[in-house]
């Protein structure tokens, strides 16, 4: 199921699924450790007699965020109870704190006595093996830990703080389904405490006048310890929680719209989505600096792993978005994680956890026989690219010092040594993590990156070095032109393959991540030959159903849906390659009109996104529905660098349709 509306504040992240269900708490760190293992934490409203949990389908559901911040606006309706639940969720901007702002509604014209439920499932540190649930009279609350992990569930109204109603019990043991069944009689059994395989469930009395309204808000601390916890809850009773709720709104508003940009040249959805992928972003990226790709752990089930990884390559293109929004302290942290976890020869290995260790792969060290590296060369190459994007935006030279020779002398030595007789990078692995070979991604990476290199070199006196760069990176596009141009059919192969002859054997599939050519460097993006690669496609690799969009690459069988006529369905459509074009025409643009194509293609993902701005990896090509995992972080991040682009040449266009002799179309609707 799609994750909706994740709340978070870089140590807690909690995400939902459609059904505004919790489906992952993720803590300490973002995308480690899941303390659900992805399952179902419950949500009831039992009102006369009747118990309805939030699957129930006598429940209408509208899930959304407040404008421009990270708190939710959730509106929930069930008339056969007689009843509409306002909730507010929200992490603590600053604090490991969950919280949840109930407000229950009478839509029958009486009084009523109305009890909410929250189902706690939780499987610490990801096993349920010696987990302990017990009532603490202290804190009035509901305690969970194992090991150094403790959360702390408790709530208050407007007249007492405490809890009303528990049960703790097993789960999953000897056909036990778990506490949330004891609360569909409106009453739980108060017992004290469990271990092992536990759960928990507990209830709040609400008295809500007939068409009034009463409210009252849950929480959950998270902690190390017994006393961090207890001293936590005690912070939130002195505090107020609705007040944490009320700054932490604030606070995330602020943080968005931190930077003045004039969004009015851009349609209203466009403009409200681009700041909810803001912050929407905001909650994958971990406050250590590892920009996880995603949290959605419904994915391992298609797998058995699942996408709570740094890859360097997505937290580079992620950070291009932080950078050109302004958001300097999240790409210091990014380079700073990248630094801390670089192979001490230059490259990076195949991804990592958000700690910083080596993440699962499917990359060998040895192949055929012969000792391979297990990498892929681009994300070694585009971290130095976006580092290099960094400097020139913030000229911090304090910042790039201690990690100069990491995350640039290191690596743009060990590119140099990496090529063939022809100077092509030598082979590794692609974008898509599919086939080895020298691929046309990676050759345009590696250009931009020892582009970037250059450039460094120069500006810290490496005079020989910054020569030895650029050369290399001059003499790349040389061979990138002569050995993997096809000038038959007049486009760039995708990948080449050495053969025993000191060449190559080039594959002509059509592949999205050709735009590389152009957009770090390699290739200006109106040069002719740009304008006809991606052309062509688009012309081949365009979904042709009322879905719409962009598929990776032809016959692509990652969660393959067409399987007979992918001539019009080449493949599922992905947010990612989609907005590609809408860079591109962003960059080749001369005039007003130029841009129309980039504004289509803008509200083509508008109108792919969750009505709370979630954006998926990819979609049905027939349904539209999601596929894979949501929020991809990486089509959030790319939402934002097109949306940048687009306002920077805009404003640029018109200043020069503006100026005396100069022309730039006609003015935009």
């Amino acid at each position: 199921m799609p994750r909706d509306i994740p709340v978070g504040n870089g140590d807690l992240l909690i995400t939902f699924d459609h059904l505004y269900r919790v489906r992952d708490l993720y803590f300490p760190l973002v995308g480690r450790f899941n303390h659900t293992t992805g399952n179902v934490q419950r949500f009831g409203v039992w009102a006369d007699g009747h118990l309805a949990w939030i699957e129930d389908d006598t429940w209408e559901r509208e899930l959304r965020y407040k404008s421009d911040t990270l708190v939710t606006d959730v509106r929930l309706v069930n008339h056969r109870l007689g009843l509409e639940v306002i909730c507010n969720d929200a992490v603590d901007f600053h604090e490991p704190v969950y919280l949840r702002r109930v407000t229950v509604k009478d839509l029958t014209g009486r009084a009523r006595d109305v009890r909410v439920f929250f189902h706690f499932d939780l499987s610490i540190k990801e096993s349920p093996v010696g987990d302990t649930a017990d009532y603490d009279p202290e804190s009035i609350g509901l305690v969970l830990y194992k090991d150094d992990s403790y959360f702390l569930v408790n709530g208050c109204d407007q007249h007492k703080c405490g809890i009303d109603h528990w049960a703790i019990g097993t789960k999953r043991v000897g056909g036990a389904e778990g506490t949330w069944r004891d609360a569909e009689d409106g009453v739980l059994g108060r017992n004290a405490i469990s271990q092992g395989s536990v759960d928990a469930t507990v209830g709040f009395n609400l008295t809500v006048p007939a068409r009034g309204q009463t409210s009252m808000t849950a929480w959950l601390a998270c902690g190390s310890s017994y006393e961090s916890i207890r001293a936590l809850n005690k912070a939130i009773w002195q505090k107020g929680p609705e007040r944490m709720i009320a700054k932490t709104e604030a606070y995330w508003r602020l943080w968005a719209l931190k930077e003045p940009f004039d969004l009015s040249p851009l349609p209203r959805r466009v403009r409200d989505l681009f700041v909810r992928s803001m912050l929407i972003t905001r909650t994958q990226v971990d406050n250590r600096g590892a920009i996880i790709a995603a949290n959605d752990s419904d994915v391992a089930h298609f797998a058995g792993d699942h996408y709570s990884y740094c890859w360097p390559r997505d937290g580079a293109l992620v950070t291009q978005a932080l950078i050109l929004a302004g958001q300097s302290e999240l790409s210091r942290s990014f380079f700073r994680y990248c630094a801390r976890v670089i192979n001490k020869n230059g490259y990076f290995l195949h991804k990592y956890t958000p700690a910083g260790h080596l993440g699962s792969s499917w990359h060998p060290w040895l192949l055929d026989g012969k000792a391979v590296l297990p990498i892929q060369q681009d994300e070694t190459a585009l971290v130095l690219w976006a580092l290099r994007l960094h400097f020139e935006t913030f000229r911090d030279v304090e910042f790039i010092k201690p990690i100069y020779n990491a995350l640039i002398g290191q690596p743009a030595a060990w590119m140099l040594e990496y090529r063939d007789h022809n100077g092509l990078p030598k082979p590794s692995w692609d974008l898509w993590e599919e086939r080895r070979g020298i691929h046309t991604f990676t050759v345009a990476t590696t250009i931009g990156g020892l582009q970037a290199a250059s450039k460094f070199a120069a500006d810290f006196g490496e005079m020989d070095k910054a020569a030895a760069f650029g050369e290399a990176a001059a003499r790349m596009k040389g061979a990138l032109k002569r050995h993997m141009y096809n000038a038959e059919e007049g486009r760039f192969a995708r990948m080449a393959t050495p053969d025993d002859d000191g060449g190559y054997r080039l594959d002509m599939t059509r592949d999205s991540a050709n735009y590389a050519l152009w957009a770090f460097g390699a290739y200006e993006p109106d040069d002719p030959l740009m304008v006809a690669e991606m052309e062509s496609l688009r012309s081949r690799l365009w979904v042709n159903t009322e879905t719409g969009g962009c598929a990776r690459y032809e016959r692509d069988y990652y969660h393959q849906v067409e399987r007979e006529n992918v001539v019009d369905v080449p493949g599922n459509p992905w947010v990612i390659c989609t907005l590609w074009h809408a860079q591109h025409a962003v960059a080749k643009a001369r005039t007003l009109e130029d841009l129309r194509d980039a504004v289509s293609i803008l509200e083509w993902t508008v109108s792919r996104a969750r009505p709370s701005g979630v954006l998926a990896e990819q979609y049905h090509p027939y349904t539209g529905q999601m596929m894979s995992v949501s929020p991809l972080t990486w089509s959030q991040a790319t939402l934002i660098t097109v949306v940048i682009e687009y306002l920077r040449k805009h404003a640029q266009l018109v200043v020069e349709a503006n100026t005396p002799g100069g022309y730039a179309g006609a003015g935009m609707a």
